[in-house]
Order: structure tokens, then sequence, then C-alpha cells
């Protein structure tokens, strides 16, 4: 009877030994976002399939559009690890994140999604961004690459940089700095917010990549399209809360790092199929296509570009970050993808 007794317990303990170290193995992290799911977040969802693919369901992620944060408060969340991982976009707080914001400066020179990958990992691996961002807690895991912005506007369609004179703005950071060189009144308003805005006249026009006009429904609205305005565009990193990264078990946090290119290549793919399709879309919805000159996208560049630049390095250097250097490393890295000298 006691022998009994005591297989039976050491059976128990085994089995709650077994059952203990599964449960520490696993690991369930939440991802906050916004909207709805679209080109921006379709590297969210590829991350997190490759992420339980190598790790046999260990790693999993619940994604969440706006049920954890607002999306101007994902870095706040982030810090107090009310969630492991993250995306937001540096204009909507410039305050909280100044070093990416060298990534939403005007006329950068980048063209292609890949370079704006290229130069996004470049700038979130530069010592003084990463100390930058440690002071929320936060680890830079990869960027959401999105091409030059160009805008939807109601009413008459401007011709030429004058027409933007008093036009109300959907534009944030360097964006709506470049606006404002000509004489445009940008605004900040979240992206969720955007179609409210122009719908009830808050705003005449918006500046948004393709996909974004799309899910937040401005092209909807629009009366016009630039084609080729393209002064930049905004950076939307993915962070993940340092603590909870660091205490992943080592084959989860290798499994995580290395499907960040995978989620990549998932992510440019897609975006290149939504891009395909734009023409379409615009003929669909009856959008003018507004077309500028080589003149025109010149004096754009020459108003908005040097000064905006000169002012956010003079800023930088004020808060004792290296603003030039960062710059540099953007112009840098271009340079050696493109094999220029």
């Amino acid at each position: 009877m006691k022998l009994r007794y005591k297989l039976a317990l050491l059976s128990a303990v085994a089995f709650s030994f077994t059952a203990g170290t599964a449960y520490a193995a696993s690991t369930e992290w939440n991802v906050s976002t916004w909207g709805k799911r679209r080109a921006f977040t379709e590297h969210l969802h590829k991350l997190a399939e490759l992420v339980e693919e190598k790790t046999n369901g260990e790693f999993t992620m619940n994604i969440s559009y706006g049920g954890l944060s607002k999306n101007r408060e994902n870095l706040d969340g982030i810090s107090i690890g009310a969630f492991e991982m993250a995306q937001f976009c540096a204009g909507y707080h410039p305050d909280k994140n100044p070093t990416i914001t060298v990534l939403e400066l005007p006329f950068l020179g980048v063209n292609t999604l890949e370079e704006e990958v290229a130069v996004s990992h470049a700038v979130y691996a530069h010592e003084a961004t990463q100390k930058d961002l440690a002071r929320w807690n936060a680890k830079l895991l990869m960027t959401s690459p999105m091409p030059q912005y160009n805008v939807v506007g109601t009413g008459d369609a401007p011709q030429k940089l004058e027409d933007f004179q008093g036009k109300r703005i959907r534009a944030t950071g360097g964006l709506g700095k470049a606006f404002e060189a000509v004489g445009a009144t940008p605004t900040s308003v979240t992206s969720s917010e955007a179609y409210n805005a122009m719908e009830s006249g808050v705003v005449d026009s918006v500046a948004f990549a393709q996909h974004a006009h799309l899910s937040f429904r401005t092209i909807d609205l629009a009366d016009w399209w630039t084609t080729n305005l393209n002064p930049g565009t905004v950076n939307c990193p993915i962070v993940v809360n340092t603590d909870a990264y660091e205490a992943l078990p080592d084959a989860h946090r290798a499994a995580l790092d290395e499907a960040v290119d995978g989620a990549i290549e998932h992510y440019l793919a897609n975006y290149g199929e939504l891009l395909g399709r734009w023409e379409e879309i615009l003929a669909e919805k009856d959008v003018t296509k507004v077309n500028f000159s080589a003149d025109e996208i010149a004096k754009f560049e020459a108003m908005a570009a040097t000064d905006t630049r000169e002012q956010w390095i003079a800023d930088m250097d004020a808060q004792g970050i290296p603003g030039q250097e960062l710059y540099e490393v953007v112009q840098k890295t271009l340079k050696d993808m493109r094999g220029t000298n």
C-alpha cells in the first residue's frame, strides 16, 4: 500500500514537473497596432506565422488592432510592458523618438521600398538611435517600409506649387514642414482620423502612401491625386519591450530575430502587388491624376529640403544628438546600395 502511494506520488510529481517545463517553454506575446489588417501590417502577421513555425507552436503572437492602445500611445505601452510588441510612427510624437525623424526629412532621395528598408535599418542600428529608444525600454526590430507619400484632395486640383497655398493638408513630421514651405497649413491628425477630417472639411487634402489612402478610405472622397510630388515618407518601426525580449528562451529569441528578413520580404512582395493595382483603382474611382513638371518638383525640393534639414540638424545638436551623422548614415546607405561613390 505504501509502495503504491509512493509510486503514485512520484508519478504526480513527474507529471507536474513535465507540465511546468512545457508551460515555461511556451511564449505568448501581445502586439499592438491600429486600424485594420492591411499592407502596412502584413509583416506583423508574417512574423507571427514564421515564429510559430520555427518554434513548433511554442511562441505565438496575438495582434490587436486598437484593442490594447491608441496608436499615439503604443510607445508608452511598450515602456511600461503593457504589451510586448508594437508598431508606431515617428511623426506622431517626434519628441519621443527624435533620432528616427531623420527618416522623415523631405527629399532624402529614397526611391524604392528596398532602399527604405536599408536606410531605416541602418539608422535603427546607430548607437544614438538605440540610446534614444532605450529611454522607452524599446528595442527596434524592423521597419514598416512605405513608398513616397502623395496627396489626394477635394475641389480644384493643384497644377503648380502655388496652388497649395492656403490648403489644409494632413501631413505629419518632415512632410508637414515641406508643405508648410509652399504655403499649406499642415495638421497631424492620425491616420484613423483622416477620413472624418477630410469629409468634414477640417482638411481638404491628405498625404498618405497608397495603402493608407485605401485602408482609411480617403481615396473614396478624392477628386484628385498627385502622381509624382514624392516629398518623403513616414517612418513606422516595429519595436519590442526590451525586458520581454531579453527574457525569451534562447531558441525563441533566435526564432524572432531570424524571422525578420522573411517578414520584410513578404511585406515587399505584398506591397508590390498593391502598387500594381493602383492605376486601376484610380480609374475605378474616377480620380484625376495630377502630374507636376520637373521644374515644379525641383522648386519644391529647393524650398523644402535644405532649410528643413538644416533646422532638424540644429535641433538635434541642441539635444546632444548627432543629427549630421544620422543624416549621413542615410546618404551613405543609399550610395552603398546603388554602388555609387
